[in-house]
Parts: C-alpha cells; sequence; structure tokens
C-alpha cells in the first residue's frame, strides 16, 4: 500500500519532505504534484520504477522521460544547451514548460529517445517539488500522471492513492495543483518547436 502525506503546499513540513525522499532513495515510485499537474517520479538510476511508470501510463520506448530539475545548474548536467537556446529556456524558468535537448553522458540510455538520444527536461515552480529536490540534490525521473484511458491528468492526491495503491510507493498531497500538463518545447535542433501546448505560454516559442 502506498503511504500519504498531507504536506503543506507553503511551508512543506520537514520531516514529511526528507520520508518521501528516502523513499525515493530506496527505489520508491511517487505521486507528487507540480505547476502543471501530479506526476510521477523516481529516481533516476531506478530501472524498477522506470518500468512502472511504463507499466501503469502503458508507454512505448520512445516516450520522452523528464528529468526534473532543481535549478540551471543541475540542469545544465543533462543535456547540452547552446547559449541562444540557454537564453530562451533561463527567461521562461522556472515554469510549467517541459524541454527536449539532446542528452549528455550522464543520462542514461534508457531514459533516450532511442533514435534522437533527447531528454526532456524541466524547472518546477512549486514549493513542495522544489523541496523534494533540494533533499534529494538530484534530479527526480518523472512523467505526467495521465493514464491510458483517461483524458485528464489526475488533480486529487486521496484519488490517485485510492487507484494507484498498490502500483506506487507514496502520493504526496499538498492540496490544488494545476489539471494541465506541461508545454512541451523540442530544442533538439536549436530551433524551438512547439510539441504539446499546455499549462505554459507558448508565444515566447513560436
Amino acid at each position: 500500500m502506498a503511504r500519504y502525506f498531507d504536506v503543506h503546499p507553503e511551508n512543506p513540513q520537514k520531516r514529511a519532505i526528507g520520508q518521501v525522499v528516502d523513499l525515493i532513495r530506496d527505489d520508491g515510485l511517487v505521486a507528487y504534484p507540480t505547476d502543471s499537474c501530479f506526476a510521477l517520479g523516481c529516481q533516476l538510476g531506478n530501472k524498477d520504477g522506470l518500468d512502472r511508470i511504463r507499466s501503469i501510463r502503458h508507454l512505448d520506448d520512445r516516450h520522452h522521460f523528464t528529468l526534473v530539475c532543481q535549478d540551471f545548474a543541475q540542469l545544465g548536467q543533462f543535456v547540452h544547451i547552446s547559449n541562444a537556446v540557454f537564453r530562451s529556456i533561463k527567461a521562461a524558468t522556472p515554469g510549467s514548460y517541459t524541454f527536449i535537448l539532446p542528452a549528455t553522458k550522464e543520462v542514461p540510455r534508457r531514459l533516450m529517445h532511442p533514435k534522437k538520444k533527447t531528454v526532456g527536461v524541466r524547472i518546477p515552480d512549486h514549493v513542495v517539488t522544489q523541496a523534494l529536490l533540494a533533499e534529494l540534490g538530484e534530479p527526480l525521473l518523472s512523467s505526467t500522471l495521465l493514464l491510458p484511458d483517461q483524458q485528464e491528468p489526475m488533480t486529487q492526491g486521496w484519488e490517485i492513492k485510492e487507484l494507484l495503491d498498490h502500483q506506487i510507493d507514496a502520493v504526496i498531497d499538498s492540496g490544488d495543483c494545476g489539471t494541465e500538463p506541461t508545454t512541451v518545447v523540442d530544442f533538439s535542433e536549436d530551433v524551438p518547436e512547439v510539441v504539446r501546448i499546455g499549462a505554459g505560454d507558448p508565444a515566447p516559442f513560436e
């Protein structure tokens, strides 16, 4: 059964955040809120967690997973980014965007797009997510919590616990979070291509 953490949206309890991070480090898979909607997250090297995300969401090997990063210093370790692209992304973060960029050697091969060798990265504007990332000290391997038979991502922590109780290890609930996934911008060719319009305003990249 998944553990349920009721976390304050503006002052997340350090003890609860620490317990969640311990679970993540122990190869756990968690559902957590972001500035766009709930996501599934696990540690970067957690192959079982990755397989569980694929299974829950019915994903194929062409799906772009996202590394949710605390800040630009962390993001820069995992993707190659030119000066021009850096400026564009910097202006839009933190925020509800996912950027697809060429992956560095720090990214496990199984997380990359098999042909393009790219990976998604984002820096969220959410107090609880940022507290998790600060405590963890590395990115969370993540995917939007959108189930294969549903049109909209899940938004209620208790519903997620009820539905995925035996498939994940924890649910972090901090009240309302968004209902729209991130806007996805592909920068793999240096010229931005908006591949999904979501919570972030696509205008700067069109």
